[in-house]
């Protein structure tokens, strides 16, 4: 039985390396996306631990010939494409009012164009397979918006949008398209915030902590896998209670 293929974008660090290590170790050879190679390399050598194959790919999924050609090598290299995980992404952070067109169209074609071309050209594979999933990361900002993130909540809120439209044109086809969408999690990222920033971001979460890398990862392997054949279209949020 030929294994099965799951291709991963942003897996060079943060919440992307930590799904393509998962994914690893769940039996799956992994197709690894970034820009940053040296990360890249290292998040590789992670998931061959688990006796699979993974292959590094430095496309910029902003730019859709890139992605095209780059899902021609995947193909060529792993025979199937089984799991996409849409989850490059960057922030450029600031209010509308003082927020450039560059910083707005830059995180657009990072977050959201990125899914388009990825899903466009790794779907047709998953068609011909009549098989396939697509878990595509959004965020609570998707769900409920963030002052002084205009363009990121814009972005992943059509995340969103296209993963329900795709579930719907794609049901019938043995292929399942679902979101999550992570509240704040310890990354680099949340590193850098204050002490100040910390406690008034804790103050309206639930479970009062950051999430972590392994309970986003491990809602990713659920989707991935057999257990949740018949679920499509859906949102997971994953935030400790962030929303309540």
């Amino acid at each position: 039985m030929m294994s099965k293929t799951a291709v991963i974008t942003g897996a060079g660090r943060g919440i992307g390396a930590m799904i393509a290590v998962r994914l690893a170790s769940d039996g799956f050879n992994v197709a690894l996306n970034d820009l940053n190679m040296e990360a890249l390399a290292e998040t590789a050598e992670k998931c061959r631990g688990f006796g699979v194959e993974a292959e590094c790919f430095a496309a910029d999924v902003s730019n859709h010939n890139s992605c095209e050609e780059t899902v021609k090598k995947i193909k060529e290299r792993f025979g199937t494409i089984d799991v996409l995980v849409n989850n490059a992404g960057i922030t450029r952070d600031g209010l509308l009012a003082r927020m450039s067109e560059e910083n707005y169209d830059l995180v657009i074609a990072v977050n959201q164009k990125s899914v388009y071309n990825m899903m466009k050209h790794c779907c047709a594979v998953m068609m011909k397979q009549k098989s396939g999933r697509v878990i595509n990361v959004s965020s609570v900002a998707g769900l409920h918006g963030n002052a002084g993130q205009f363009n990121y909540s814009a972005s992943k809120a059509a995340v969103i949008g296209m993963t329900k439209s795709a579930a719907k044109e794609f049901g019938a086809r043995g292929i399942n398209v679902n979101a999550i969408a992570p509240g704040f999690i310890e990354t680099p990222m949340t590193d850098a915030l204050t002490d100040a920033q910390k406690q008034a971001i804790l103050g309206m979460v639930a479970m009062k902590r950051y999430g972590t890398v392994d309970e986003i990862s491990g809602v990713v392997s659920f989707l991935a896998g057999k257990d949740s054949s018949y679920i499509t279209g859906q949102v997971i949020e994953i935030s400790g209670g962030l929303s309540m």
